[in-house]
This record gives C-alpha cells, structure tokens and sequence, in this order.
C-alpha cells in the first residue's frame, strides 16, 4: 500500500438480491485518521454497503480495499487491522461479559486489555453478567468493545449509540473522539444527524442504493440551503429522517 492510497477505497459497488438493487454504482474514498459518516433511510443500502467492504458480503460488481487488502482474498491479515461493529449482535448468549472479551481478545496478539474495553463502553459493572441478560443498549456497547479489541487501525460501526440513554449516547461519542484522536479511521453508519455532526469529517448520503452527496457536514448544510443537517438530508433525499431510523 502506497502513502497516496486511502484507508477505504470502494469502487462501483453493486449488489442485488433477487429482483431487488440493493446498492448501484457505490463509490467511497476515506483517507486515513478520517471519520466518515454514512447516511440514508431505511432501504437506501447502507448496511449492504459497509458489509460489502468488510468482506462479509460479496459484491456482483466493483472493487474494494481496506489498507490496501482485499476483504475476501486477504480476509486473515484484514481482521488483524478491521473492527466492526453490526446492529445485530449474534453472541453466545451463555458466555458473561467479561467472558466474551477474553475470547476476542484470544484472536489478537496485541488486544486491548479487558478492563480498559469494559470502562471504555461502561460495562465494568456487568462484567460477569451473561449476555442474554444484557440490555438492549448494554448488548449494543459490548458489540462496540468487541469491535474495539484488537486495537483496529479502521473500524466500521453501524448505528453505534441505537438504543443508548442519552448518558450512554454522550459517552460512546467521548469514545469515537478518542479513536479519532489515535488516528483511527472510521466509517460511521448513523441516522443520528446530532451525531453525524459532531464526529464525523465528512458524510457520504445514500439514497436507493446510490451516493447521492458527499461532503462536509457545513458543505451539506450549505449545498441544500439549510441551517441543520436534518433539513439537508431532506431537502438532498426528499425524505422525512424518520424514514432513516
């Protein structure tokens, strides 16, 4: 990987499921130590998008690398540098918190220690409380941790702080901030327009399975002539937000 090439690099992606275009012709450039935001109502593709350059889908058509690795081919040396975050977490649901941690952290010759992960996502109380007994929001913070294990030098995260109290929404971003701050590139899926404002760089819309904008939070405001990001994201998709939660 050479010093010009940037952290992500998707190009023309497409994926269709039967009858249906999930994603068209995506393209996305994030370069190093960037956060990019991912937005777009339900439908739009966002999911398919990130999955396809995680490597957990593969695409009909298009190219994906991520530091230079291609997800599939180099799909070992990728998880040493890749940490992702889904909506919905598929742990054993017999395994305690603190538990689950340790065996991420078995994958990894350098992880995070336990302790760290756990205040990290403010779950030091519930280290040995089983995971089928977790919150919603607790469940959501522990899946963050696990993304965060080995020390990723890009992590994906879909709708981090969904179902997080207002306390738990604040801290997770203290925690975004302090990856941005260790240079960590980042690709934030968020219909949270609060939060794509305030951690992300720039921000990337999707609408029915195409980039439809790409641009800082300010550029977006002012390319739809709005004074929040909510009325841009409307006035660039003629499309209520609440569609995209």
């Amino acid at each position: 990987m050479t010093s010009s090439e940037p952290a992500v690099l998707a190009e023309d992606l497409a994926k269709r499921y039967g009858r249906v275009q999930a994603v068209t012709e995506v393209s996305l450039r994030i370069e190093h130590g960037e956060t990019m935001g991912l937005c777009g109502t339900n439908g739009a593709g966002k999911t398919t998008t990130v999955e396809m350059i995680a490597g957990l889908r593969v695409p009909d058509r298009g190219r994906v690398r991520v530091l230079g690795l291609d997800p599939r081919r180099d799909r070992a040396r990728l998880r040493q540098v890749l940490g992702v975050q889904l909506q919905d977490a598929y742990l054993h649901h017999a395994l305690r918190v603190s538990e689950l941690v340790e065996l991420y952290r078995s994958f990894y010759p350098d992880p995070r220690p336990t302790d760290e992960l756990l205040d990290l996502v403010d779950l030091t109380r519930q280290r040995r409380t089983i995971f089928e007994k977790l919150s919603g929001g607790q469940k959501q913070r522990l899946s963050i941790a696990l993304a965060l294990v080995g020390r990723p030098r890009v992590a994906i995260l879909d709708e981090l702080t969904t179902g997080l109290d207002p306390t738990a929404r604040r801290r997770m971003w203290g925690t975004i901030e302090r990856l941005r701050s260790d240079q960590v590139t980042l690709l934030l899926v968020s219909h949270a327009m609060e939060e794509v404002e305030r951690l992300c760089d720039r921000v990337a819309v999707l609408d029915a399975g195409r980039v439809i904008a790409v641009d800082t939070p300010a550029g977006l405001r002012s390319r739809a002539g709005t004074d929040t990001l909510d009325e841009a994201f409307v006035a660039l998709t003629g499309k209520n937000l609440e569609e995209a939660a």
